[in-house]
């Protein structure tokens, strides 16, 4: 394994990146650069963690030439930029799940505190002062808690909320009536979740959709003495919005863990309202949290980098242990059927197509098709692989099918068979695995089994030769001679041809690439249609 480096660019837990430390790459952590500073070293890594300071633009990944990886040692990735990572090959990975208990927590810490005015008894005691009447509280108990979103900390937030014997009222598009039953609560459109609310509370990621989510239109339909809780994410709600309703007396008081300017100005209009309490981003700062994160994130980047394990992956499907021992062998065999395709091809792919049989026709074979598309379109883009070979794809006008072959009668056919479309017609190639497969799924050989209707068996690897030719005696004998003429060692020869005396082809493996005068030659025999010179990785 090449020596793979890795940039911390902002405070993540020591102890949570011994998993890359300990997989033998170099870790260096390197906090509080300013952006000019981190594009300058940013070229020098394959992996950057981040937290929530380090913006990940466009411009930082285009001077990040080597860059493979960003881990996001938390669930946002609102600070990276997720689609100019995906148009450049990076793999963006996240820990969904490891500050859900801690945001969850804080929530109902935020939910307690404005139900009974804790911060502002603390300040007026400090002051000397002794006002039982000033701080009187209300009680959750009874009271509506009305939940925009009900993700991991959503659900979280509304599961401790009833043993607060609250009555949960959410609001979440993508929630089923059953699910909901089964998580005992009810559904309503947002405009009544937010007018039957006591206590709202937001928990949605920060879209083009979700900006401003609660905003006049929301809190002008509101009671009068609704108390607002964000610890999602800034901009979820309208702070503009918010500061009107509170100056008009058209909401109690709210608590914010995040802010819409991080962090925010001290001249913020909301920080006059004695209703309003507000900490800077605590949500996932507890020590089990940010340790989390941090071991989350190092093991998905460590597998990433020795297996091609996709865990946590936002602009990917994930892969994970079991799943990519399957499909592993899978993999190599679809990349390098798409090498083998491209360099038989003189004209710009105008469609593809794939068909899977077999083990791949019972599972969801999107990443071999991914795989397939990074062979077949490498020399289209530097940067092409699985994260964004659809996506390229997609930018060249090449549609791309797929369709599984189910069934009896289906197990002899070739596990998967592609087929790319020119203005000169269709191409195919065929691909299947041969030998025992591991108790774990893992271990099969692949080997190329039909070449546009030519039944050979070849191992696509190395330097080979592919010839069409004329099926008369003489033609293996020449070709055998010719290479022999200019110092070429030939390790397999594989024939298939269509029936006697019509067309054959040859697929010749050979211990060093042809040269270009080799190739003349052959090609100048009258009896050969066509010669390829085919270079496939080992």
């Amino acid at each position: 394994m090449d020596n793979i480096k890795i940039l911390v660019s902002d405070d993540v837990s020591e102890s949570g990146l011994e998993p890359l430390r300990a997989g033998g790459f170099t870790v260096e952590k390197r906090t509080g650069l300013k952006p000019d500073e981190l594009r300058e070293i940013v070229r020098d890594y394959d992996g950057l963690v981040v937290r929530s300071e380090t913006k990940v633009t466009a411009a930082l990944m285009d001077e990040a030439v080597r860059l493979r990886a960003i881990g996001r040692a938390g669930v946002g990735v609102d600070n990276i930029d997720v689609p100019a990572a995906t148009a450049r090959g990076i793999i963006v990975m996240n820990a969904p799940d490891g500050n859900t208990m801690t945001t969850a927590e804080h929530t109902l810490a935020l939910l307690l505190a404005l139900a009974r005015s804790v911060p502002q008894a603390h300040a007026s005691l400090q002051g000397g002062k002794w006002e039982r009447k000033k701080f009187v509280g209300v009680e959750l108990r009874g009271k509506t808690l009305g939940v925009i979103g009900l993700g991991r900390i959503g659900r979280v937030v509304a599961n401790r909320a009833r043993g607060f014997e609250m009555k949960v009222l959410a609001f979440d598009p993508f929630i089923a009536p059953e699910q909901a039953r089964d998580m005992e609560l009810e559904l309503a459109p947002l405009e009544e979740v937010c007018a039957r609310a006591d206590f709202l509370t937001v928990h949605t990621p920060l879209t083009a959709e979700t900006r401003g989510i609660i905003g006049a239109r929301e809190f002008a339909c509101m009671k009068p003495d609704v108390r607002i809780i964000n610890c999602a994410r800034g901009g979820l709600i309208d702070e503009r919005a918010l500061y009107d309703a509170l100056k008009e007396g058209r909401v109690a008081g709210a608590a914010l863990d995040v802010f819409e300017e991080e962090p925010p100005s001290q001249i913020n209009p909301l920080l006059q309202f004695d209703g309003v309490i507000m900490t800077p981003h605590l949500g996932a700062s507890t020590k089990e949290a940010q340790e989390g994160v941090a071991v989350t994130v190092a093991e998905q980047m460590r597998d990433y980098f020795q297996t091609g394990a996709l865990r946590g992956a936002v602009n990917a499907p994930a892969l994970g242990a079991k799943e990519l021992n399957t499909l592993a062998p899978y993999l190599v065999l679809a990349e390098r059927l798409g090498r083998f395709q491209a360099q038989l091809l003189d004209e710009p792919v105008r469609e593809v197509k794939i068909e899977y049989a077999g083990e791949l026709a019972e599972i969801e074979a999107a990443p071999v098709t991914r795989a397939f598309l990074a062979g077949l379109l490498r020399d289209m883009s530097a940067r092409v692989n699985v994260v964004n070979a659809f996506l390229i794809a997609e930018e060249r006008g090449i549609p791309v099918t797929t369709s599984y072959m189910r069934g009896t009668g289906y197990e002899l056919s070739p596990a998967i068979t592609t087929r790319v479309v020119t203005v000169k017609g269709e191409q195919s190639v065929s691909g299947a695995l041969f030998g025992l497969r591991n108790s774990d799924g893992s271990g099969g050989d692949g080997r190329i089994t039909e070449i546009n209707g030519f039944r050979i068996e070849a191992i696509p690897t190395g330097h080979m030769v592919v010839t069409r030719n004329r099926d008369v005696p003489g033609v293996i004998g020449y070709v055998g001679t010719i290479l022999g003429a200019h110092g070429v060692n030939v390790s397999r020869f594989h024939l298939g041809r269509h029936e006697l005396g019509g067309e054959a082809m040859a697929v010749i493996q050979t211990d060093a690439p042809l040269a270009d005068e080799t190739l003349e030659e052959l090609q100048a025999f009258e009896h050969i249609v066509s010669v390829r010179r085919i270079v496939l990785e080992s």
